[in-house]
């Protein structure tokens, strides 16, 4: 069994032989960091950290495995899906080998970002601006991978170094007050300095800083922090984003619902942009989410009552895949293995979908999380919508196809109001496991299942949040 965390001490310890073995952008010691392409390559290793499939990163199925605890996802109640069933059913063990991508991943990136933010001061050819920019993009992924970190795992340890000690191996968890500290440094320091323009598609500009920081701010006013003046930051600093949407090149896409999930629109806030190569592909598009009638893996589908609540319309169309070509003849969902409807938004393909490896995207912030962040904080921290709020849900509601709410909601029934067009909107896309968690709501949005749906265990505040993975607690009885 691969240790993950130990990995990375491994990974620290080896800058310098790594530097002699000419290793292939995922590991850059400081040495190599004197000079502008230096930085520039290290800062690639860490974005390619993200994405190496089924080893480290968003684009396997892990994400989708591990937001299971709410009420938009299941897997399939037999075959060879144990792995998925324990995160729906709250008894996640901690040799799950769905967590290790995730957790692997996200510890790379943060010694990568290490390595540029300790070294970059040692730059002499670089022009200011990108070196700044290569730097305030480093502190971008270091805040994103410690928000995932801290959002599955609570206590995590808090690395700032990239250089190895002998007391890493005993390295303690710090708790998740310190975490969200270190974050919203990382996403102030990378505010002030990643400009305005994306330098290519997959990378942040100043606001997807600021979108990102909004969304710490709107989890930390929530469970396990719950400091209630956070949410008077989100809405303000979702609201700075929407108001320079066009210097920032964000809006609504409009042209097809689905056609958001192929990345490359006005909607992408933050984007991982895969190739469909071996060395980096989306593998949780196409058969992770197609019935075994169509030959899928049936990994992750809708839960029966999210798919029964979910308001009619061209969204949901676009949503769902609820019929099916098997054998030339169409069936329904209800004929399906599972019974299930599948999630259509990531079947969109180019050329055959029944496929594990694609070159599709992993939209990671839209800017519709920007309008539902705005409207949501808004009317949770005033106590009353104002119409700017109104705005910002209404024109997500409007290009579902559904009408306007109702003027005149109180602040608490705005927001619960905004709270379920998070669900519908982000169906599926590892978002509503996050709101029921910092709202403190995992335990209704598991009472009253369908009976075709799985059953959870006992739900407590303490299976919030996941093991560490077990071979790296092994190593370090600390963790």
């Amino acid at each position: 069994m691969k240790t993950y965390f130990f990995a990375l001490i491994i990974l620290l310890a080896g800058c310098s032989k790594a530097l002699e073995e000419k290793p292939r952008g995922l590991v850059v010691g400081s040495e190599g960091l004197s000079s502008q392409a230096g930085l520039e390559a290290a800062l690639t290793g860490a974005y390619g950290s993200l994405m190496v499939p089924w080893e480290s990163g968003f684009t396997t199925v892990s994400q989708i495995a591990m937001c299971m605890g709410a009420d938009d996802l299941t897997t399939h109640p037999g075959s060879n899906k144990e792995e998925f069933r324990e995160f729906d059913r709250f008894n996640v063990s901690s040799l799950n080998s769905r967590m290790t991508p995730i957790w692997r991943g996200c510890y790379k990136v943060i010694q990568s970002t290490n390595n540029i933010i300790n070294n970059y001061t040692a730059v002499k050819d670089g022009e200011e601006a990108t070196v700044h920019a290569i730097v305030g993009e480093a502190y971008f992924l270091r805040a994103l991978s410690y928000y995932w970190l801290t959002r599955y795992w609570g206590k995590v340890p808090l690395l700032l170094t990239e250089k190895y000690s002998a007391e890493l191996l005993n390295v303690q968890k710090s708790e998740p007050a310190a975490i969200y500290k270190q974050i919203e440094e990382d996403l102030k320091k990378a505010e002030e300095w990643v400009p305005n323009t994306k330098r290519n598609p997959g990378r942040p500009n100043k606001g997807s800083v600021k979108a990102l920081l909004a969304d710490v701010y709107l989890t930390e006013a929530g469970w396990p922090l719950k400091d209630a003046s956070k949410y008077a930051l989100a809405a303000a600093k979702a609201k700075e984003v929407i108001d320079a949407k066009a210097t920032y090149n964000f809006d609504l896409y409009q042209d097809g619902f689905l056609k958001i999930f192929a990345g490359g629109t006005v909607e992408d806030v933050f984007t991982i942009f895969t190739r469909g190569q071996w060395s980096t592909y989306n593998s949780f598009y196409g058969l992770s989410t197609m019935p075994e009638n169509e030959g899928g893996w049936s990994d992750f589908f809708p839960e029966l009552n999210f798919f029964h609540n979910f308001p009619e319309g061209s969204r949901k169309d676009a949503t769902f895949s609820t019929s099916f070509v098997v054998n030339g003849v169409t069936i329904p969902w209800q004929e399906v293995t599972t019974k299930h409807p599948y999630y259509k938004k990531f079947t969109i393909q180019s050329g055959n979908k029944a496929t594990y490896m694609s070159n599709n995207p992993v939209i990671m912030i839209r800017y519709a999380h920007v309008l539902l962040i705005y409207a949501e904080a808004q009317a949770r921290s005033a106590g009353t919508p104002s119409p700017e709020a109104y705005a910002a849900v209404n024109a997500v509601r409007q290009r579902a196809g559904l009408g306007n709410l109702p003027d005149g909601l109180a602040g608490p029934v705005f927001a619960d109001a905004v709270l379920n067009e998070r669900a519908w909107e982000f169906a599926g896309e590892w978002s509503r496991w996050f709101d029921l968690v910092r709202l403190e709501l995992v335990e209704a949005a598991n009472e009253d299942k369908d009976p075709g749906d799985l059953e959870p265990g006992a739900i407590t505040k303490e299976k919030y949040w996941m093991p560490v993975p077990g071979a790296d607690a092994l190593v370090n009885p600390n963790l």
